[in-house]
């Protein structure tokens, strides 16, 4: 029987916080999983025996017998193939990928269209963003007739604990060239350039956010067939925020290409600790409404964003695991819905079989807005 939770990644910044929100549910079946063993059993020794340590390395093959009781693999490191998820799938244990690594969903949209034998469901797109900013543009779908373009804002605060892989994924991304698409063409577009004033919502205001990496502008296109999207980021600190925008449009950036460089602004930001915790998202869909042209605005705030990805990828994890989804590989908008609450979200089943189809993810705040 199919029991077993492994968080991959599991003793890291994000994939601890899920392995402690999954082991108040499944006390015992949650595996803390990774290459350090040494490093797996300390985290353990602190969650009171409901997680357990393993070694796993993903870079090595890993064989159906090892996932022989393995109902769900949470994935919480970067990776550019998709042959450790495949194997999953095929061993029959569903999959939640908690990266936002383009090359990886490339890599896993070639498995989907050699129409692979799969007997799991694999989940990509899950959290902050991607994830809830993939949800609230189908909420801005819903809430127009016709949709013709969706812009996403995203704002960090520089005062939060980011994980090591959060930070280095960051700045490798700050002289990033990437596509994006417009008018159902796909075109080049630079990191940190070709700012927007976007409106964040009480007690954050408006400020510039820059073209970014993020991979829900990717997928989007595809999974939603929007023609125009676009996602940007800008930092709590409007200094911090002003300043990256300048090195990137005086050419500075492309110091960062050295190591030793690279290496000590990694360094820096992990120690950096002015600004807040806070983080915001702002979705704008552009279309129209009883035939007159129209503007749907919802946003979320809340403080400490790796935990919110941590409670976001928890919830869809826990849902997978108690209802039957349909097999596959799928981004988290073809499965799930966003309702939006006073103090909370809920995380809600669109196509499942089984008792419980939705779940709240508290401390979020949230606003929504229409205009015609």
């Amino acid at each position: 029987m199919k029991t077993d939770i492994i968080v991959v990644g599991g003793y890291g910044h994000v994939g601890g916080q899920i392995c402690k929100l999954l082991s108040a549910s499944y006390f015992g079946s949650v595996y803390a999983a990774g290459r350090s063993l040494e490093r797996a059993e300390a985290f353990c020794s602190r969650m009171g025996g409901g997680v357990k340590p393993l070694v796993i390395d993903v870079e090595k093959p890993i064989s159906r017998q090892q996932l022989e009781r393995v109902k769900l693999v949470i994935m919480c490191l970067d990776q550019t193939a998709a042959d450790f998820a495949e194997a999953c799938l095929k061993a029959g244990a569903d999959y939640v990928d908690v990266s936002a690594n383009g090359r990886f969903f490339e890599a896993m949209e070639q498995v989907k269209q050699r129409k692979e034998e799969v007997d799991g469901t694999a989940l990509l797109s899950v959290g902050l963003a991607p994830g809830l900013t993939n949800l609230l543009v189908l909420k801005a779908m819903h809430a127009l007739e016709e949709v013709t373009r969706a812009d996403i804002g995203i704002m960090l605060g520089l005062g939060d604990t980011h994980g090591k892989a959060a930070i280095e994924w960051t700045v490798n991304s700050l002289g990033a060239t990437f596509d994006i698409t417009e008018e159902g063409r796909t075109r080049k577009a630079d990191s940190f350039t070709e700012g927007i004033k976007t409106d964040f919502g009480d007690g954050w205001g408006t400020r510039t956010a820059y073209r970014f990496p993020f991979s829900d502008q990717q997928t989007l296109p595809k999974t939603l067939g929007m023609p125009t999207i676009s996602t940007r980021l800008c930092f709590d600190s409007r200094i911090a925020t002003v300043f990256i925008a300048w090195i990137r449009k005086a050419g500075f950036i492309r110091f960062m290409s050295f190591s030793p460089i690279k290496k000590l602004m990694i360094h820096s930001l992990g120690k950096l600790r002015f600004g807040s915790e806070g983080f915001a998202v702002k979705v704008t869909g552009y279309g129209k409404l009883a035939g007159t042209a129209a503007m749907a605005e919802f946003g979320l705030q809340g403080v400490k964003e790796a935990d919110i990805t941590a409670a976001v990828a928890a919830a869809a994890a826990k849902l997978m695991y108690e209802n039957k989804l349909p097999k596959g590989i799928f981004h988290i908008e073809q499965l799930f819905e966003l309702d939006l609450m006073d103090h909370g979200i809920t995380l809600r089943l669109t196509h499942y079989e089984g008792t419980g189809c939705h779940t709240v993810i508290p401390s979020i705040q949230s606003w929504s807005h229409m205009q015609s």
